[in-house]
């Protein structure tokens, strides 16, 4: 039985709140229809899309939010620039390479409970603030 594609990604947090305003200022991500687990969190949907691609577990400690094996997640993306722009402008750090031979954009960045974040962008999107 071969996989068919990616359904979602999981992080922990120890604060929901913070976490899901991240991921809707940053990747345009919004909670939406969750099944009523016994514990607090959140599924987030992309606003074109029909299924939950990030499910954020919450009321985790600090201390127990690493990454483990998983390096990072990473999402297909629009407004390069744009979303240079806002890291800039809240202080976020990123690293941002271009593919050889593709000139794909990849851009690197962390959440606010250290999850490593990919966006790509198309090669003919422009990058004013690299």
């Amino acid at each position: 039985m071969p996989a068919t594609a990616m359904n979602h990604f999981t992080i922990l947090t120890d604060d929901l709140d913070a976490t899901i305003a991240f991921y809707a200022d940053f990747l345009d991500l919004h909670p939406g229809a969750r099944p009523p687990f016994a514990f607090p969190g959140a599924w987030l949907y992309a606003v074109e899309g029909k299924e939950a691609i990030l499910h954020v577990i919450a009321g985790r400690d600090r201390s127990v939010l690493n990454s483990g094996v998983i390096d990072h997640m990473a999402f297909t993306s629009r407004d390069l620039d744009g979303t240079l722009k806002k890291l800039k402008a809240s202080g976020i750090d990123y690293e941002l390479r271009r593919l050889p031979d593709w000139g794909t954009w990849q851009l690197f960045f962390h959440d606010p409970n250290n999850a490593r974040i990919e966006l790509d962008f198309d090669a003919v999107e422009h990058a004013s603030q690299a």
